[in-house]
């Protein structure tokens, strides 16, 4: 265990930081599971909100550094391209 003051801070840091990361990472799990279900059950309508609100979180989540912004793009553009494959055959 740190003995050092600024090392026991830093053990306190890295603990809050972890469960926040934590925290946004299941909303953003959550956030894409949802938006997927919405997207594969024809709910185009609820999708447009949806959509713009799990970017927004994408963006916020790679911003913040709890994802790297190459994830952040891919699971922006999987989505877009499932939206896109799912007007298209609609």
């Amino acid at each position: 265990m740190a003995s050092h003051a600024s090392a026991l801070k830093a053990h306190r840091q890295s603990l809050k930081n972890r469960e926040r990361n934590r925290q946004y990472r299941s909303r953003l799990r959550n956030a894409l599971r949802s938006i997927r279900t919405a997207i594969d059950g024809n709910d185009l309508a609820g999708v447009k909100s949806a959509l713009q609100q799990t970017v927004s979180l994408i963006d916020t989540m790679a911003s913040k550094g709890v994802i790297h912004r190459n994830a952040a793009g891919r699971h922006k553009s999987r989505l877009a391209a499932r939206l896109a494959h799912r007007t298209r055959n609609a």
